[in-house]
């Protein structure tokens, strides 16, 4: 089942921490109704939650499509490669299990069992591992699809040299088709860190390379900076503060009011009918929340509108 062309995909981090999971089930029972079709998870959310191990947000997913009987009807992407070893000194960066062959066959068999399926609709190398040979990676990865695990392959937050040069490593065999990056309408100083040191920003090389090559799909995560656009106890992080901020912010306000529409779904039309379009992976705590996200799928900007956010603040 591949991912439709102009879509939401259900970010689902919190799902089985800090989203319980009656809550986790009434969002996707909701989602479902709205006509989602596509869960984002990973094998380490969240493990940084007091009390977490990383086995929640899959192990809850799973539970909602097994109970519900619509494992069919859905995409399921998850990851691999971010995941603190059991020892705490994984031979990966920071400590995680890392991108070698056995880790990524130790995960893949983790995540299935978790989420209750014989197939990873997406499975992504989560995190970079520069100490696996990057051929070795790209194999596991392969063996996977070669045996039904694994439908499609991502990569997120990777060196763009890096998704190119693994791309080519696999030469016939399966391959990264989908990219996963942080990035949204307001753009970041490259100068300052982000508020994750594993988060990789969306470039303009990183749209040009999406753009140039026909078979990669772009989604996108932080879409909406946590809140950083409506919330003023939550604010917007120090590497968006910037002269270019600030015009941005009013075009995207003026807009929104010419939509009847909020800034959250005018942010998320944005992304979903760029240039590449993006896949917005959205993370929500309410079914109000849900409703809200999805709105911006009715949402269409003109040439007009799309000219003044693009052009604003340069």
């Amino acid at each position: 089942m591949t991912t439709p062309d102009r879509t939401i995909a259900l970010g689902t981090l919190a799902f089985g921490t800090t989203v319980d999971e009656p809550l986790s089930f009434a969002i996707l029972d909701r989602f479902a109704e709205l006509g989602g079709t596509v869960l984002d998870t990973a094998n380490n959310y969240a493990y940084w939650v007091e009390g977490g191990t990383g086995d929640e947000s899959e192990i809850t997913v799973g539970n909602w499509l097994a109970r519900r009987g619509v494992r069919e009807d859905f995409v399921i992407s998850t990851k691999a490669g971010g995941r603190p070893a059991a020892s705490g000194t994984g031979p990966g960066p920071g400590g995680t299990e890392g991108l070698s062959a056995k880790a990524i066959r130790s995960a893949a068999e983790d995540s299935l069992r978790r989420l209750r399926t014989d197939r990873i609709d997406v499975y992504w190398s989560h995190v970079e591992d520069r100490g696996v040979p990057l051929a070795e990676t790209v194999g596991a990865l392969a063996a996977l699809v070669d045996e039904g695990k694994a439908a499609e392959l991502g990569v997120s937050n990777h060196a763009v040299w890096s998704v190119e040069r693994a791309r080519a490593l696999a030469g016939d065999r399966p391959r990264y088709t989908h990219l996963q990056y942080r990035h949204s309408y307001l753009q970041p100083r490259f100068d300052m860190p982000l508020p994750s040191s594993g988060h990789r920003h969306v470039t303009p090389e990183l749209l040009d390379y999406v753009g140039a090559e026909g078979d990669l799909r772009l989604w996108v995560y932080s879409a909406l900076l946590s809140g950083g656009y409506t919330r003023k106890d939550v604010g917007l992080p120090a590497a968006y503060d910037h002269p270019g901020t600030r015009p941005r912010l009013a075009a995207l306000s003026e807009v929104a009011d010419e939509l009847g529409a909020s800034v959250n779904q005018t942010v998320l039309a944005w992304l979903l009918d760029g240039d590449p379009a993006a896949l917005p992976i959205v993370g929500v705590s309410s079914v109000t929340q849900l409703e809200e996200v999805m709105g911006s799928l009715a949402l269409r900007l003109d040439e007009g509108q799309r000219r003044r956010l693009d052009g604003a603040g340069r």
